[in-house]
């Protein structure tokens, strides 16, 4: 068995399976940890995503469903971010910022090229919105 074949689709299988903008930089993977309805607030749910960032991995500016309030907490590494006219900012594991709904998320992404990061985003949405992200251009 000739193992100089198979090195190459090994590689473009694994590289296939990574999340990229059409411009080919690596975006976030999204993996949903929580979604339930709340009892007590009729019509409203609870959803919390987590999202990796490979180094120097971003998402694509973007604006989450127009009922979402959103806390994101950084559990690892920094996060650049910017919501709407806000000020661009880095945050550190440990800290956390807030998106209103209708909010435009134009930066997001690892702040490091060399190290992970991670965040936790929890969402209170109408149950009825099946599609939390949307790309902005």
């Amino acid at each position: 068995m000739k193992i100089g074949p198979i090195i190459p689709a090994i590689f473009i299988a694994l590289t296939s399976a990574l999340p990229v903008w059409a411009d080919g930089h690596q975006t976030e993977t999204v993996a949903k940890k929580f979604d339930q309805a709340i009892p007590n607030v009729p019509g409203k749910s609870l959803i919390v995503v987590e999202v990796d960032y490979a180094p120097g991995a971003a998402s694509p500016p973007h604006r989450h469903a127009g009922s979402a309030f959103i806390y994101a907490y950084v559990l690892s590494g920094e996060i650049e971010s910017k919501v709407n006219d806000g000020k661009t900012r880095i945050y550190k594991s440990g800290e956390s910022w807030f998106e209103a709904p209708g909010a435009v998320h134009s930066i997001s992404r690892n702040a490091s090229n060399t190290e992970p990061a991670k965040l936790l985003a929890v969402f209170v949405v109408s149950s009825q919105d099946q599609k939390l992200t949307t790309p902005v251009e």
